[in-house]
């Protein structure tokens, strides 16, 4: 489906979540000298205006980013994803806010590569745009990323996080999430691998975690809910992370970030957090 536009959720709860996690484990890559390769399924367009567009509709960042955004007393790992977005809006004020192949892009050093990839045709020029000028590290694709890293696994690197980031508006896209990571891990075993999921009264939603773990034998779940299931049971409550191969060190990051998170973005009674791991 084409329908999803990321601009509408563009620095909500969710992508405060996805993006603090993605620069933890991009740092973690980047401890070691050789370079890595960071792909992404659903690239988006890359950047998001905050006060104009499509953002401004439901004005989703302000229960997300918009919350952190003044707060002095951040854990480490929250105070560098926040530092980040301060880059990009210089004048202190919240008017911009990177997509996650953006985020990545602020990371990379010099032989670090990236590959996106984007199907929706209005986001896809919109990402080719936005990283034009950067065409010797960054190679953007109008094609499905389902589809797309098949091909380009492994990366040259031989090391890599791969962002699996489907809207989920069809959901067949929670089968194609699991089967696509059954063969990415026969050609990639090594890479580090985050799924994010909408945390939502479907079956498939409550169910995708438990099948992801059965991939490989080190793995990490994370998911933040912010408020109580809604009565008619729509909506999105909360999103998850789910890492395969993820760095020893990641637990230990996220008890000090998810209670903060649950403190700043919660919205209800039924904000809590789910921290779950098995890395041998």
């Amino acid at each position: 489906m084409l329908s999803y536009r990321h601009a509408f959720h563009a620095g909500n709860h969710a992508d405060v979540l996805k993006h603090c996690l993605e620069m933890v484990l991009l740092d973690h890559l980047a401890q070691k000298d050789k370079p890595y390769t960071y792909l992404d399924t659903h690239a988006g367009a890359g950047a998001y205006a905050l006060d104009s567009g499509y953002a401004v509709k439901n004005a989703e960042f302000l229960t997300g980013i918009g919350r952190l955004w003044t707060r002095e007393d951040l854990p480490p790992a929250l105070a560098r994803y926040v530092a980040c977005i301060r880059a990009f809006n210089p004048d202190g004020l919240l008017r911009f806010y990177p997509g996650s192949p953006t985020v990545a892009h602020a990371l990379l050093r010099p032989d670090d590569r990236m590959r996106l990839f984007e199907l929706h045709s209005t986001d896809s020029t919109l990402l080719a745009a936005h990283f034009a000028r950067e065409k010797r590290q960054v190679r953007v694709e109008a094609s499905d990323g389902f589809d797309g890293i098949k091909a380009v696994l492994p990366p040259p690197s031989r090391r890599g996080l791969v962002l699996i980031d489907p809207p989920y508006e069809d959901k067949r896209d929670y089968a194609r999430v699991v089967s696509v990571l059954k063969e990415a891990l026969k050609r990639f075993a090594t890479g580090t691998y985050a799924v994010w999921y909408p945390q939502l009264q479907r079956v498939e939603s409550r169910l995708l975690p438990n099948e992801l773990k059965t991939l490989a034998p080190s793995w990490l779940h994370v998911a933040l809910t912010v408020q109580s299931p809604s009565i008619d049971g729509f909506g999105m409550h909360g999103s998850g992370m789910f890492v395969l191969n993820p760095p020893w060190t990641l637990p230990a990051t996220l008890k000090t970030v998810m209670p903060y998170l649950v403190d700043a973005l919660g919205l209800d009674g039924g904000a809590n957090y789910t921290l779950e791991w098995e890395i041998p």
